[in-house]
């Protein structure tokens, strides 16, 4: 038996078919290839599965993040704190949008923003806040009195609907749980105005009559795109709840590794726990594995200028984060091979 791997791509098309095919090939014989119905519509239903009144489709998770910040009016001069782990496009949206980000360390126990680190990061600059609901879990959210956004990159179907943010930003990247055949991402939002604005800068805020009210881009999403992530919307809820029961078979066969915690809500976009001997450890596992983040956004070189305070928890959980195969297409007997290999 081969090595069971971390996520398997060509299964979930596979899963996908024929309704994949088929809804690339509407797209092709239509002729519309951006901003048409198949947008149109797969924003109407991601809005409803969110429970969220707007959803708006753009190019990446990054492009989401970064068109909200503008969208909510955060730009030069402006700070906006996030936790110190997590992926880099969390702090880069922050950048390309011309504010700085300010980093803060996380929770010991669930790797996500500690509001007491946060609170302590705030200063009179300081416009926003992004948590990250890092591997799927929902992370709590800080009352700081400050407008939230939340980074749900990994988090499709675990948000809470009625949660004090202003919005929250999706991506749509291969291996998410929501992931399309390319890049993609959303914001999804209860704000009319901001929905309104943020449809504009997703292209060019080019008007009826030729004018353009905005300096800004392109960050559309493609139709195919948005007709492949229509059929992968059907059954999230599903892969979901398989992703929930990979990982309780994991945590049933090795619970004294240190797992990181479940949540009525996790939708497990990776199963995580963290190994002090972690290179020694996944030597020796017959399965693959992998590692989400090695260093925190406080040890990437190329955001030092940012770093204004120690993160010890965030560089800890990268010290030791470990990933295991988890994804909806795996068989019960690698469930099990995995099961055998944990410890």
């Amino acid at each position: 038996m081969p090595p069971v791997p971390v996520v398997d791509l060509a299964r979930r098309a596979a899963a996908l078919e024929p309704d994949l095919s088929a809804a690339i090939a509407e797209v092709l014989a239509a002729g519309v290839f951006l901003l048409g119905p198949q947008t149109a519509a797969f924003e109407a239903e991601f809005a409803t599965f969110c429970g969220r009144r707007h959803a708006v489709a753009v190019a990446t998770g990054t492009e989401a993040l970064r068109l909200a910040l503008v969208g909510m009016g955060i730009g030069t001069g402006d700070e906006v704190i996030v936790p110190a782990m997590t992926a880099v496009p969390t702090a880069a949206a922050v950048v390309a949008a011309g504010a700085t980000p300010v980093f803060a360390d996380v929770r010991r126990e669930t790797a996500g923003l500690d509001p007491d680190a946060a609170a302590a990061a705030v200063t009179d600059r300081t416009r926003a806040v992004i948590p990250v609901h890092l591997y799927g879990r929902p992370a709590e959210l800080p009352d700081l009195g400050l407008p939230v956004l939340e980074d749900a990159a990994q988090a499709h179907g675990a948000l809470d609907p009625a949660a004090p943010s202003v919005a929250a930003a999706y991506s749509f990247y291969p291996t998410k749980n929501l992931g399309g055949i390319g890049d993609g991402g959303a914001v999804v939002t209860d704000d009319d105005d901001l929905a309104a604005l943020l449809r504009e800068l997703r292209n060019h805020a080019r008007g009826a009559d030729y004018d353009h009210p905005y300096i800004t881009g392109n960050s559309r999403l493609s139709e195919i795109e948005a007709a492949a992530l229509r059929v992968g919307l059907r059954r999230l809820a599903a892969d979901n709840a398989r992703r929930r029961a990979v990982a309780a078979a994991y945590r049933a066969a090795a619970p004294d590794l240190a797992w990181h915690p479940d949540h009525p809500r996790h939708v497990y976009h990776l199963c995580v726990a963290r190994v002090s001997d972690r290179d020694a450890y996944r030597a020796g596992r017959p399965f693959d594995t992998a590692i989400h983040y090695e260093r925190a956004l406080t040890q990437q070189s190329g955001y030092a200028g940012f770093v204004r305070a120690a993160c010890p928890e965030a560089e800890g959980w990268a010290a030791e984060t470990v990933s295991f195969p988890c994804f909806p297409e795996i068989t019960d007997d690698e469930i099990e091979a995995v099961c055998r290999g944990l410890l």
